[in-house]
């Protein structure tokens, strides 16, 4: 759900609508110190803030980053320490503290379940967002985008109370190097017993379930598969890369998962990308999954972040037949295929593109590297390419990347201002399949729905009973 799309209204609404709520775990820190900086209107970040177990920490972001009225227009966002190997403790106590309150708020007031999803591949990020969801009460953790092998073990250890640690790639010459741990409940003294959440690894193939499923250690309570219809990153085609006329990958029969086979493994297991109907989830649930997941619906509803303007933009452009999306083989500095709608004023636009001063000033994606003094560096395929070039990447890994961290934030309204009145321009990521348009717009009377609406399509229901 890019970077706060659904964030804990989106994520509080769909969960009182009896169903799993599920905040994104991406950025939250950095979204967090934006809101204070904006005066935090509301006042329910401060709210929660009250409720985190480490006071302390709790009033150091809050003198940190609070200001009281907002700051001016104009001025750039205060930002917070870029993800590193070795945060500080600082850095930490936001991070986990940021994913904490996205959490409580979405849990407030109501005994719906709710989740949070990260990335994989924000492996120096996704320790410490696990600790503060779970710190507050999360019922689901989601994981894709990568080998999520170690998050079961990760979140057993957080539930006995014991310090938690993911490792962490290094890489060398272009291949991994070595690994480091990050211990999020370092920083803290000490971790309580916790209740342990659920675990859906989000796989596009067999083989990676299988492999995920056959250890204890590395099992996960159930599965997220997910088609190259959903928005977002996806995996690349398995085998020999093929891109069509207009340069995105092409997709074939060994991409397709075989559900006969996913049942086998005795694991409940979802359905996502393009199954936003209530005929596709009939047929999901015929095939044994246990439902579906559904992004894209919920990210155009009322209680999504994604910016008003964007979100009719995207509508807009459906219902007249000019919506493009674009599955990006080169945007995301991961180099997984990425989604990216077309819309004017975003960075999808060439010209928007090409006048934008590339940067690394927000950092989820960088990954770090050994440098030739046997030291740790970080470089990201989207900053600027001489400087990518000097610390050991090649340059056609560079060429046409998006920096999809400040893209994504600018989507949801928190772009970094910058020189001359500059504000970052936005990104916008969705599926490919918006036919539920059609429908639950009908549903709901005009294109300003909800996320009621959204769920009461799904179940072919005029009301839905949260029980």
């Amino acid at each position: 759900m890019g970077v706060g799309v659904s964030g804990w209204r989106l994520a509080r609404a769909v969960s009182t609508a009896g169903q799993l709520g599920v905040v994104s775990g991406v950025g939250l820190d950095t979204l967090l110190a934006r809101r204070l900086q904006l005066g935090d209107p509301g006042g329910r970040i401060l709210e929660a803030l009250e409720h985190f177990p480490q006071r302390d920490a709790a009033e150091q972001i809050r003198q940190r980053y609070l200001v009281p009225g907002g700051i001016e227009p104009g001025r750039p966002f205060r930002s917070p320490p870029l993800p590193s190997l070795r945060p500080s403790a600082a850095a930490t106590h936001l991070a986990v503290a940021a994913s904490f309150v996205e959490v409580f708020l979405a849990k407030d007031g109501h005994s719906g379940l709710v989740g949070v999803n990260c990335l994989e591949k924000l492996q120096m990020s996704v320790p410490a967002v696990l600790y503060g969801a779970v710190l507050a009460g999360v019922d689901y953790v989601l994981m894709g985008a990568g080998i999520p092998a170690e998050i079961p073990a990760y979140l057993d250890a957080l539930a006995a109370g014991r310090s938690g640690s993911l490792h962490v790639s290094v890489h060398g010459d272009g291949d991994t190097a070595s690994s480091v741990v990050i211990d999020p409940v370092a920083p803290f003294g000490d971790c309580p017993s916790l209740v342990r959440p659920e675990f859906l690894a989000i796989v596009s193939s067999n083989m990676l379930a299988a492999y995920l499923a056959r250890d204890p250690r590395t099992r996960p309570d159930g599965f997220v598969v997910e088609g190259p219809n959903a928005g977002g990153h996806n995996a690349p085609p398995r085998g020999r890369a093929t891109l069509d006329l207009n340069g995105q990958p092409v997709y074939g029969p060994r991409d397709e998962v075989d559900l006969d086979k996913m049942c086998e493994l005795g694991i409940p297991f979802w359905l996502a990308g393009g199954y936003a109907s209530p005929e596709r989830l009939r047929e999901a649930q015929a095939r044994g999954a246990q439902g579906i997941q559904v992004g894209s619906a919920f990210a155009l509803c009322q209680e999504s972040d994604l910016d008003a303007s964007l979100k009719q933009e995207v509508i807009n452009q459906w219902f007249d037949g000019t919506l493009d999306v674009h599955t990006d083989a080169a945007a995301s500095p991961t180099g997984f295929p990425f989604k990216v709608a077309h819309l004017p004023g975003t960075v999808s636009d060439p010209a928007v593109y090409a006048t934008r001063r590339r940067s690394c000033d927000v950092g989820y994606l960088r990954v770090p590297y050994r440098t030739a003094s046997g030291g740790i560096g970080y470089r990201c395929a989207a900053e600027q390419q001489g400087a990518y070039a000097r610390k050991g990447g090649k340059a056609d890994e560079a060429e046409g990347r998006r920096c999809l961290c400040n893209g994504l934030i600018a989507a949801i309204g928190l772009g970094q201002r910058r020189a001359g009145s500059e504000v970052e321009p936005p990104l916008v990521t969705i599926g490919k399949e918006l036919a539920f348009l059609d429908k639950v717009t009908a549903h709901a009377g005009g294109t300003n729905y909800s996320a009621r609406d959204v769920v009461d399509y799904l179940l072919g229901n005029d009301s839905v009973d949260p029980a």
